[in-house]
Parts: C-alpha cells; structure tokens; sequence
C-alpha cells in the first residue's frame, strides 16, 4: 500500500537524528497546522542547502563563503588550533565564548571496526596546516570515547612528531552534576584531571 503525503513527510524526518515516529508526527502535524509561508520558506532552505553551504577548505567547517568567516578572523589567536569530530562541534564552543583559536574538523573519529583509519580522516591536512603557519598549540576535543581517545593519542603523536605542543580539553563532573550519580570513569577522569584551587 503507498504512503500518502503526509505518511511519507513523517516517515522522512522520522530518518532524521533523535527523531522517532512520535517527534516526527508532532513536527508533521505542526507543519500543517501552521503558517503556509513557514512552510514554504523551510522547504526552500532544505531545497537549497547544499548548494549555499559548503566545507570551509581550510578547517573543514560548514560555511558558505571559503573560507569561513572564522578562518579569515584576523583578530583571533592564530597561533591555536582546536582539534573536534565535526563540523557541528565548532558551532558547540563557538557558543561558550571561551575559545578565539583557530579549528580543525576531522570528520569524524578513528573506528576499525567501522573501517574508518587514520587515512580516511584530516589528519594530514592538520598536521600540514600546523607546520606552514606556525602553530603554538593545538587543542584536541574529540568526544570522551574510546574511538575519540584513539584519535586523540594518533593525533598528538602526529603533532608532537614535529614539535607541537598539543593538550586536550579537560574531562570530568559537569557543572551542576552529583557525585552520586557520575559513572567510574567520569569520576577516574576528574581525578586525574584535579586542578589546584587557589
């Protein structure tokens, strides 16, 4: 039996990440229910998505000038680099406001047994990138993962091989969180990763 309009809108952005069937309806029926112009005007931003926005090819961010207003900012610190997975992590720390480097995407994380090495990632474009312009620092914030630990160790060995001083985002308690309820691991990390108080 063939899908109606409707059916197949919900089941397409069902496909979406954290979108189940639920969410999907109530964003389908909302759709309906709202303003037509609203709808026309996300369907034309969907329609013209990848023709507007592209990776940055120098950091590897999404953008749409090349290259991206960050890495054309003469007035951030572009003697750093922060290191992430993806592209949607630089929008992350962009929004803490605490970070005026440089960034450096990826594209994801070494995972044999995904069949993603080191070669399928951009590692040398990075490692390149900190030889040329004179990099100080680079500042690696891959996931808490194994595979995010795994790159973030070949990563600082490719770097260090060449006389880069690298660190890592620190990694433990989030603000506002209870010991009680912190897994071994966050709590290992906190401890290793102890600053002093005064």
């Amino acid at each position: 039996m063939a899908l109606n309009t409707l059916e197949q809108l919900i089941q397409s952005i069902s496909r979406l990440p954290g979108l189940g069937k639920k969410s999907a309806t109530r964003i389908a029926y909302a759709l309906l229910a709202g303003d037509q112009g609203d709808a026309q005007r996300l369907a034309t931003l969907i329609h013209t998505l990848h023709d507007t926005i592209r990776r940055c090819s120098v950091c590897g961010s999404y953008t749409e000038t090349d290259p991206c207003p960050i890495c054309t900012d003469s007035g951030r610190d572009r003697a750093t680099i922060c290191v992430v997975e993806q592209p949607q992590d630089v929008a992350s720390l962009e929004a803490s406001h605490e970070y005026h480097g440089l960034y450096h995407v990826l594209g994801g994380v070494i995972a044999p047994i995904d069949g993603i090495g080191p070669d399928d990632l951009a590692i040398r474009p990075l490692v390149d990138r900190a030889q040329q312009d004179g990099i100080d620092e680079v500042i690696i914030a891959t996931n808490p993962t194994v595979e995010g630990d795994t790159t973030a160790l070949f990563v600082a060995r490719q770097l260090e091989a060449i006389g880069v001083n690298v660190s890592r985002l620190a990694l433990g308690l989030p603000v506002g969180g209870d010991l009680e309820y912190a897994d071994r691991l966050t709590l290992a990390r906190s401890f290793r990763g102890r600053t002093p108080l005064a």
